[in-house]
């Protein structure tokens, strides 16, 4: 009798589409809790440049005494990447799993309309990638922002979104993110369970309620900045 090999726990869990969906479920709510603190941050810039300003550098100093200088930040940055990745690759596993599988005679409204999330998703997600590396570039790094690197963090945001073009990205970037988030919100809700009807109506709204609520407090900053309001 030829007795197969238990497969470990890595196999059993991110090797089934169940748990790629988890996976990228659990990756989904470490970036979701982080862009909803990251977006009430970012709203401090209405109270003003010191307000802000101190924000910025209070981020730096959490848990000096333990960890050092911006040693929390890092360890945030750490966490979002391995995060990122992850999600990236259980999403990339799931969708050529399931490009492989699809049957050759789809009708064109069904592939329409079964595809349509897929399709945000994944372009949303290109888009929102790319975002990511101009923003470190330009905000984090400042490498391509017009200030050099010891100006405030509030004037470098505002010279940052003076500029037309980086603010019609960066909102076309949130609006993709909006998409990613309901979708991705309401998906995972769906793994734990909501069947009734009325439970998913429910659920729904709360998504799509999240989702606008972080696309117009993201959106509000370049809007803000394009218009005078903040300068």
């Amino acid at each position: 009798m030829v007795i197969t090999p238990q497969r470990n726990i890595v196999s059993r869990t991110w090797g089934t589409s169940v748990g790629k969906k988890s996976v990228i479920a659990v990756t989904g709510a470490i970036f979701l809790i982080y862009v909803i603190a990251h977006m009430l941050g970012n709203l401090k810039v209405f109270f003003g440049i010191q307000a802000f300003d101190a924000y910025a550098q209070h981020l730096r100093e959490i848990g000096e005494a333990i960890v050092g200088y911006e040693g929390v930040l890092w360890i945030l940055r750490v966490v979002l990447l391995t995060s990122l990745v992850l999600h990236m690759w259980a999403a990339f596993s799931l969708w050529y799993k399931a490009k492989k599988a699809r049957p050759v005679g789809y009708q064109h409204r069904q592939r329409w309309e079964g595809s349509y999330a897929a399709r945000t998703m994944r372009w949303g997600g290109v888009i929102i990638f790319l975002f990511i590396v101009w923003h470190i570039l330009d905000l984090t790094t400042g490498t391509v922002n017009p200030l050099p690197g010891e100006s405030s963090a509030y004037m470098k945001l505002v010279a940052s979104f003076d500029r037309w073009y980086v603010s019609l990205f960066y909102i076309l970037a949130v609006v993709a993110l909006g998409f990613h988030i309901r979708h991705g919100l309401w998906s995972a809700i769906q793994t734990f369970g909501a069947n009734s009807a009325l439970k998913q109506n429910a659920l729904k709204t709360l998504a799509f309620v999240v989702a606008a609520v972080i696309t117009i407090g993201f959106a509000i900053v370049p809007l803000a900045v394009m218009t005078g309001l903040v300068r």
